[in-house]
């Protein structure tokens, strides 16, 4: 196989505008502005997928059918610093071995924060 993930992107009416709260949410920086989309990369490793926002001209309707799964040590740390960025804190999981808590960023576009393992 020689396939890749190249990167994610999200779908938003103003990339600009939100690419103000994914550079500050996980620590990126704008590789490439355009009129229509913004690649957002990571300061430490350029080699990693990276995130995309697209202008579209529709609103968000529904529950995104692709979303970001975010882990860290302390997502209770990370939950309230997301949301001091802007996001809104949803519901909250809790399977065996697994917690994470459902977020949205400024547009409305779901994410979550948890640990694993």
């Amino acid at each position: 196989m020689n396939l890749n993930l190249g990167g994610v992107t999200l779908d938003c009416a103003d990339p600009h505008a939100l690419s103000e709260f994914w550079t500050r949410a996980l620590d990126l920086e704008v590789a490439y502005k355009g009129d229509e989309f913004v690649q957002l990369v990571s300061r430490a490793d350029r080699s990693r997928p990276y995130l995309g926002l697209q202008k579209v001209p529709e609103a968000k309707a529904g529950k995104n059918r692709v979303h970001l799964d975010l882990t860290t040590t302390d997502p209770d740390a990370e939950v309230a610093r997301l949301v001091s960025l802007g996001a809104t804190a949803h519901e909250r999981y809790e399977e065996p071995g697994l917690r994470w808590t459902v977020l949205t960023d400024p547009v409305g576009n779901e994410f979550c924060v948890g640990t694993h393992g």
